[in-house]
């Protein structure tokens, strides 16, 4: 047992194939590794959109992205939420087909994004940070463009 064991290390190393610089051939590189902080999110955030399709974006002129850490407390009394972890983003404004150009002053839409909420979906689930913070990005982007949850729910399930 002892000699097949040995046997496989080499095959499961070179398989694995460890990069030099990386936490795992070196364990103590992971002290300089830290949680995202706001402005990394949303520097990551930014370039999601960024790549986002030239037609999709123009249609967000004008559109904030914010991060924050949690929801303010009346937003999640108002959606009904109890736990501050349940809301990684959300859209505040006008959607852009109930929009009126006669409104003389009219407040930017803004999405948010809620870092602490993120980062814990992160932790519990097989996706990458980039993956979710697009999911929840675009998801949101789907409100300005006037689409309800259950939209969004269909047009998911079409793709899928």
């Amino acid at each position: 047992m002892r000699a097949k064991i040995a046997h496989d290390v080499p095959k499961l190393v070179t398989a694995t194939r460890i990069m030099p610089n990386s936490p795992i051939a070196d364990p103590l590189a992971w002290r300089s590794v830290k949680t995202p902080s706001l402005s990394d999110l949303e520097v990551l955030a930014r370039e999601v959109f960024a790549g986002l399709p030239a037609k999709f974006r123009a249609l967000c002129e004008g559109l904030v992205i914010r991060v924050e850490d949690f929801a303010p407390d009346e937003v999640l009394d108002d959606l009904d939420i109890e736990s501050e972890f349940d809301l990684m983003g959300l859209f505040q404004g006008v959607g852009l087909p109930f929009q009126y150009q006669s409104v003389p002053v009219q407040m930017p839409n803004m999405i948010w994004l809620y870092r602490r909420a993120i980062l814990d979906y992160w932790a519990e689930h097989d996706e990458t940070l980039g993956a979710i913070v697009a999911h929840v990005l675009v998801h949101e982007i789907g409100h300005h463009f006037g689409l309800s949850d259950a939209d969004m729910e269909a047009i998911e399930e079409a793709a899928g």
